[in-house]
């Protein structure tokens, strides 16, 4: 089956797949509804071109819209983002990936450029900057993409992950849907790292604990979808290869779907990192 997604709750549900290699648990709120998936063996993984491992995918509000009502969802998005970071304090990098001269790309960069970074401060600087408790050390990059640099996004944060030695990474990539019912309005975290482009046949070399040699953890927001997965989707029948269209479809406000999407992302990470601020501390910091 060809899947031309992302997102581990699709894949799952195009495959029908359940029993003892798949656990799913279900949260719900005024303003989301959250599904938990662990991928539980390889044999499972394997059947649906995933990792084993955590997927957690939030379903909100449309975020072309969501200017005003961002600090209804960040928490929701900062405690699914607490449930996979590891416990302890450490440095944390979070690597944008994806190509800023491409706005349904951008997402990564965006969320990269509102990461409040900290690991240049010292204690005494914090202290005279008026912080009252330490802040947690982080560091934000843009990878770039392959095309601009000559270098795969994990060969990039590998370089950096050798160099300052964080506990874990963060990466922000946008991500490719088989429906445009989910197109803005869903954001999707795994601890199994990412594999860039995978949701449109454009596969990279993948970004995980494996290569890093430190926990990675994945966030994304479907902003694209192939051409030949919505018509299929769209008209129930499968399109035959020789009649496929090398094409991908975006939402007509994809400017402000990338904006709100970081501002959310953004400040989410923010705060599930800083602790000690607030949402209001950080909208005046950034």
């Amino acid at each position: 089956m060809n899947f031309r997604t992302d997102l581990t709750l699709e894949r799952t549900e195009l495959a029908k797949e359940s029993g003892k290699g798949i656990k799913k648990e279900f949260r719900h709120n005024d303003y989301s509804n959250t599904t938990i998936i662990d991928i539980l063996n390889t044999e499972t993984a394997e059947k649906l071109g995933k990792a084993v491992g955590k997927y957690i995918t939030i379903e909100i509000p449309e975020l072309t819209y969501l200017s005003g009502e961002l600090s209804k969802i960040v928490d929701v998005v900062k405690e699914s983002l607490n449930m996979l970071l590891p416990e302890n304090d450490g440095l944390v990098l979070v690597a944008g990936v994806g190509n800023s001269d491409i706005t349904a790309d951008a997402l990564g960069p965006f969320v990269a450029s509102k990461i409040f970074s900290t690991r240049h401060l010292s204690d005494e600087l914090q202290k005279n900057i008026g912080f009252t408790e330490p802040l947690r050390p982080v560091s934000a990059i843009s990878t770039g993409v392959l095309g601009q640099t000559g270098l795969e996004s994990s060969e990039y944060i590998k370089c950096i992950v050798n160099e300052i030695k964080p506990c874990c990474v963060i990466t922000i990539d946008a991500l490719a849907s088989r429906s445009v019912k989910r197109l803005g309005n869903t954001i999707q975290m795994s601890d199994t790292g990412i594999a860039p482009g995978s949701g449109i046949n454009n596969k990279r070399k993948r970004i995980d604990k494996e290569f890093l040699g430190v926990p990675v953890i994945a966030i994304g927001v479907p902003t694209v979808v192939d051409a030949v997965t919505l018509a299929e989707s769209v008209f129930g029948a499968t399109v035959e290869k020789e009649t496929e269209i090398d094409m991908i479809v975006t939402p007509k406000d994809i400017d402000v779907l990338i904006k709100n999407s970081a501002d959310l992302i953004g400040i989410s990470i923010n705060l599930s990192l800083q602790k000690s601020l607030s949402y209001d501390d950080l909208k005046s910091l950034l």
